[in-house]
């Protein structure tokens, strides 16, 4: 029975949830990260662009670590009435993380791709086809809080996970509360979200018995006419610690 329920934890489930209606059309943007321990300690730099053509938007997530490593994630989606992913491909790469990994998704064909390396250092590529829903939500994460009001008590997305066996997963996202920040003189107000993994079924309930259930994940975000992203708290990566993005500003300033 152990060893069925070990089993199912890296089992795919298909799950499903909302998409995201667009409340404001995204179009072209660049900004400035930075990559912090919770302590305060900058591990890497990092930039934000967003590229619109047509109905549909590239965005690219990159962060340069100071040891080399390597976070590139660019995703396509596009935005008629609600937020769909076509493509995802990120690389994770470096010391930094505990399993170096690229990641291709193809939306629209289902076909999910993930190149890794074993424990001997030999080459790995797991292809799997799969009926992928709408809603999901790699490389779209900062984009959808945006959208999401304040007043919805819960929105729920997929997105595809990789250990690197791909299995679809669902977030919750959560309001936590608004708080006022200020810039100079201005005050603004935020809300905070909170992003719950479920993975589902039987494999859900095993999990946090074997350690494997993620943390919580929160996301800050700027309201009011233009909202906008303030900061990140949680794991890039699956395994991964916490840590904090958020915005910062060129050096020469």
């Amino acid at each position: 029975m152990l060893a069925i329920l070990l089993a199912c934890v890296f089992e795919t489930i298909p799950l499903t949830g909302d998409q995201v209606h667009v409340r404001h059309m995204e179009g072209l943007m660049h900004g400035f990260l930075a990559l912090r321990t919770l302590d305060g300690k900058r591990l890497a730099d990092g930039e934000m662009t967003q590229v619109p053509e047509g109905d549909r938007v590239t965005s690219r997530l990159i962060f340069r670590f100071k040891d080399g490593s390597l976070y590139d994630d660019t995703t396509v989606f596009s935005q008629r009435g609600a937020f769909r992913v076509l493509s995802d491909h990120l690389v994770q790469r470096g010391p930094s993380f505990k399993q170096p990994m690229e990641t291709s998704i193809d939306a629209s064909s289902g076909e999910v791709t993930v190149r890794y390396k074993d424990q001997d250092g030999g080459e790995k590529v797991l292809k799997e086809r799969r009926d992928l829903p709408p809603d999901i939500a790699n490389g779209l994460l900062f984009t959808l809080v945006k959208h999401i009001q304040p007043n919805v008590p819960q929105t729920t997305v997929s997105m595809v996970a990789t250990t690197p066996k791909p299995r679809l997963v669902k977030l919750e996202i959560l309001p936590e509360g608004e708080k006022a920040i200020a810039s100079g003189n201005t005050k603004h107000e935020t809300v905070r979200y909170v992003v719950k993994v479920k993975i589902g079924g039987v494999a859900g309930l095993v999990a946090p018995l074997l350690g494997k259930q993620p943390p919580d994940t929160h996301v800050w975000v700027l309201t009011g006419n233009a909202p906008a992203f303030v900061k990140f708290e949680g794991p890039i990566y699956d395994g991964g610690p916490i840590w904090r993005i958020e915005l910062a500003t060129p050096a020469g300033f």
